[in-house]
């Protein structure tokens, strides 16, 4: 193991705690702290992220599975919308100036601390409890009608809303190595009208099938330094599994405002280094 994985190790687990005790939206923060701490190019770095998004989505949707709130048809299908958007942003990554790239990431970050702020559900596990208890206090009989009356009315433009809808989640995946669950939720639950705990189940493996198929279109032109990828992802891992065990035990209003507040010193810290990057 080298000095540099050494050195981001603790990052990965740090980001691995954030992700286990605040939500998805902590791994936002894996693609800066691998090219400013583990210096790594931002292609590089985005596929990385990759694998812990992946990786992540997965170990979250254990529990939802488990509780039967996995629509495994609907994600498939939805993931599978999102291929051609996948390839599109992983082509783009590779002809993209890397300064520009991490520049567009800076203002997603800023998004991720907005929708954060604003109880998305897949974002956080504030929103992510408050949608689950909403949802949980619909009957059921109520929720069969819904999904027998949608499956009446699938139209061409719910066919094409999803299909855009995927593709965007696709490119984001593709382009930047993050979920976009911001933008699958409100497409599963807006136009396919599923529950809302439903549409938080589902979404993850849809992350999962989007972050599978842009890492898959990588490996054949992206090298990965697995001397600081396997430390890395194993140490935010463990992070998510310690993050998960004192959750319960923070203010999680107050550790979401401080969270953000960190998230948008990282966007304008990365796009001020990637702006003085192309200047020079």
């Amino acid at each position: 193991m080298n000095l540099r994985a050494l050195l981001t190790s603790p990052l990965g687990f740090l980001i691995g705690v954030s992700l286990g005790a605040l939500g998805g939206g902590g791994s936002i923060l894996a693609v800066p702290v691998l090219v400013y701490a583990a210096g790594q190019p931002a292609r590089s770095a985005t596929t990385t992220s990759l694998i812990l998004v992946g990786i992540a989505s997965l170990v979250g949707m254990a529990s939802h599975w488990r509780a039967g709130r996995v629509r495994v048809g609907t994600g498939v299908v939805f993931g599978l919308t999102g291929i051609g958007g996948s390839l599109a942003g992983s082509a783009l990554n590779q002809r993209i100036d890397p300064d520009v790239l991490l520049l567009s990431f800076a203002g997603l970050v800023c998004v991720a601390a907005w929708r954060m702020l604003t109880g998305c559900p897949t974002c956080t596990k504030v929103g992510e409890a408050t949608a689950l208890r909403q949802g949980s206090a619909e009957a059921p009989s109520t929720l069969s009608a819904a999904a027998m009356s949608v499956r009446r009315r699938v139209d061409v433009r719910s066919v094409l809303t999803v299909l855009a809808a995927g593709t965007a989640v696709g490119f984001l995946t593709g382009l930047f190595g993050v979920g976009g669950g911001f933008v699958i939720v409100p497409a599963l639950t807006l136009v396919l009208k599923l529950p809302m705990p439903e549409a938080i189940g589902t979404s993850l493996l849809v992350i999962a099938i989007n972050a599978a198929v842009a890492l898959s279109t990588r490996l054949a032109t992206t090298s990965i330094d697995w001397g600081i990828t396997l430390p890395f992802v194993i140490s935010a891992i463990a992070g998510v599994l310690a993050g998960g065990r004192v959750a319960d035990r923070l203010d999680p209003r107050r550790s979401l405002r401080w969270f953000a507040a960190l998230l948008v010193a990282v966007a304008v810290y990365t796009a001020v280094r990637a702006t003085a990057s192309l200047v020079s």
